[in-house]
C-alpha cells in the first residue's frame, strides 16, 4: 500500500503535473491582487479556498490507489463523510439560521442520497468504489453548492424583508403563506446556476466528464447521453436538496407563537 503510494507521486508525470498548477496558481494569483486593488476584501477567503483545495485535492490523489482495493460497504461510509463535509462548508451560508447544521444535513443526505441510490440501481452508477465515489462526490458536491446558494439567499430575504413578513404576521397572516414567495425565491436563486448550465449544455461548453470520455476512446453519442444523465442527477439532486431546505427552514425561523425568530435563536 504504502509502496503504491511512493510509486504514483514518485512517477515523473507528477513534476508535469506540478508545473501545471504553478501556471494556475500565477492566474489565481492575479485574482487576488485585483481582488485587494479594488478593495473587494476577498483576498482571504479567495486565497485559503485556493489553497485547501489543492491540498484536498491532493490528498484525495494519494489515497485513491487504497480506496480502489477497500470493498465496496466503505464507499457509504466515505459518501457520508463527504455529505458530512459538504454540510460544514454549506452550513456557514447560513449562519445564524436556527437549525441550519442539522436542515443542511438532512437535505444534502435526502437529496444526494436518493439520487445515487436510485441512479445506482438504474445502473448509471456502477455499484463499486471505483464509481460510486467519484460520481457521488460529484452529485454531493453540487447539491451543497446548491443548499449554500439557498441558505445565502433566504437568509438575505429574511433580513432585508423582515418588517414585511412581522406585519403579515401581525395582521395574522398564516405563516406558510407569508413566507411563501421569500421561500420560492431562495429555491429559485439557487437553482440558477444549474439550470444555466442545462441550457448551455453542448452548446457553450462541452463538461468534463464528457470531454474524458471522448479523450479515452469512448463512443461519442454515449458520452453525451452519460454526461446529460450526470446533470440530470446533479439537477434532481439540487432541485430536491434546495427545496428540502426551504421546507425545514420554513417551518423553523417561525416560532410556535408564529413570530419571526430572530438572527441566531434556535441554534446552529
Amino acid at each position: 500500500m504504502l509502496q503504491d503510494t511512493l510509486n504514483h507521486v514518485q512517477d515523473p508525470v507528477v513534476l508535469e503535473g506540478l508545473t501545471q498548477v504553478g501556471a494556475a496558481t500565477v492566474l489565481a494569483a492575479l485574482v487576488v491582487i485585483l481582488s485587494r486593488q479594488r478593495g473587494l476584501e476577498l483576498e482571504s477567503e479567495l486565497s485559503v479556498a485556493f489553497v485547501r483545495g489543492f491540498v484536498q485535492v491532493v490528498a484525495v490523489g494519494l489515497v485513491i490507489g487504497v480506496l480502489l482495493t477497500v470493498p465496496m460497504a466503505w464507499s457509504t461510509l466515505i459518501l457520508l463523510g463527504m455529505v458530512g463535509g459538504a454540510t460544514w462548508i454549506s452550513r456557514q451560508r447560513g449562519e445564524g439560521l436556527p437549525g441550519v447544521t442539522q436542515v443542511s444535513f438532512l437535505a444534502i443526505t435526502v437529496g444526494a442520497g436518493l439520487v445515487i441510490v436510485t441512479m445506482t440501481w438504474a445502473g448509471a452508477i456502477e455499484p463499486t468504489v471505483r464509481s460510486l465515489v467519484p460520481v457521488g462526490s460529484l452529485v454531493i458536491a453540487n447539491a451543497m453548492k446548491i443548499n449554500s446558494l439557498a441558505l445565502d439567499r433566504l437568509k438575505d430575504e429574511l433580513q432585508d424583508k423582515r418588517d414585511e413578513i412581522e406585519v403579515g404576521l401581525a395582521l395574522g397572516g398564516p405563516p406558510r403563506a407569508v413566507l411563501a414567495r421569500h421561500l420560492r425565491t431562495s429555491v429559485q436563486a439557487s437553482l440558477i446556476p444549474v439550470v444555466d448550465s442545462l441550457k448551455s449544455l453542448g452548446w457553450v461548453w462541452i463538461p468534463g466528464v464528457m470531454a474524458g470520455m471522448i479523450l479515452g476512446g469512448e463512443n461519442p453519442v454515449y458520452a453525451a447521453l452519460y454526461q446529460f444523465v450526470i446533470m440530470a442527477m446533479i439537477f434532481a439532486a439540487g432541485g430536491l436538496t434546495s427545496m428540502l431546505t426551504s421546507l425545514l427552514m420554513g417551518r423553523r425561523v417561525i416560532t410556535e407563537a408564529e413570530q419571526l425568530r430572530r438572527a441566531g435563536d434556535g441554534g446552529s
